[in-house]
């Protein structure tokens, strides 16, 4: 009997997953992309010491946007990690070339909770004036609601385990504060986040290699990833091709010049 009953269970919960069934508080939880809509710049936070800010005072150049709040139990620090992860690798540095601002959406956070999840991150980055490139926010109901909604970022609180649910992702943000890109999950490539940092400033950071990289690899915004662009790189094949054939004839003319 316990195995026929485990069957039934079973069966039910495959066909729930088949035939697209979520609970009811997840139909209101997801993303959607909104690349090239304008954050409100002028929506009031806190800092992590307590005194009031906007979203204006971090722009100016490009922002990594963390929607996340500081008690969740695993996800938002996976966010957080990821995060954390990849920017250790990229060769510009935060709070120099860009910045990156985590917002608290649960309006019962404080300063004192988004000092303490600070800590660990500016310590694990580990570079001079770390302090000055990761920020944490808190703020009311109406400011966190009015951002997220701003970029497609839907998240529902559940009063039975007295948690939010949401999605992972983190958002670039232009320095004018436009969106223009969107990561997934909780792990970001370094290669894919100096790509859109790059960017986000128009080319302003980054090398001229990096300029040559973005030229042959594509963003597509369904999985929020750099794909590489087959068409760009035999262009730049040919245009490669074509200057070494270039230099080679300029070489034996020039030799042919002197023997004569």
């Amino acid at each position: 009997m316990k195995g026929v009953l485990l069957f039934v269970l079973t069966a039910g919960a495959f066909a729930q997953v088949q035939t697209g069934w979520r609970p009811a508080i997840l139909r209101s939880v997801g993303i959607d992309q909104k690349i090239g809509a304008q954050v409100p710049l002028d929506l009031l936070f806190e800092n992590e010491s307590g005194r009031p800010v906007t979203l204006r005072q971090y722009l100016g150049k490009p922002v990594i946007l963390a929607l996340v709040y500081y008690q969740c139990p695993s996800l938002c620090n996976m966010v957080l990690n990821g995060v954390l992860r990849s920017v250790k690798s990229l060769p510009m540095t935060a709070g120099e070339e860009y910045d990156i601002v985590a917002v608290s959406f649960d309006p019962r956070e404080t300063a004192e909770m988004a000092a303490a999840k600070k800590v660990p991150y500016v310590k694990g980055y580990d570079r001079p004036g770390a302090e000055q490139g990761w920020h944490f926010l808190t703020g009311s109901e109406a400011s966190s609601k009015s951002l997220a909604d701003s970029v497609g970022f839907h998240f529902a609180f559940d009063n039975v385990t007295n948690q939010y649910a949401h999605s992972s992702a983190i958002m670039l943000l232009t320095p004018e504060g436009k969106v223009t890109r969107y990561f997934y999950g909780i792990d970001y490539p370094a290669r894919d986040l100096r790509f859109g940092l790059e960017e986000a400033s128009n080319r302003r950071i980054g090398s001229p290699v990096d300029a040559v990289l973005l030229y042959c690899y594509h963003y597509d915004p369904s999985n929020g990833k750099y794909g590489m662009v087959i068409m760009n790189v035999l262009r730049l094949a040919g245009v490669a091709t074509v200057a070494v054939l270039a230099a080679f004839m300029i070489i034996m003319f020039r030799r042919d010049l002197k023997v004569t």
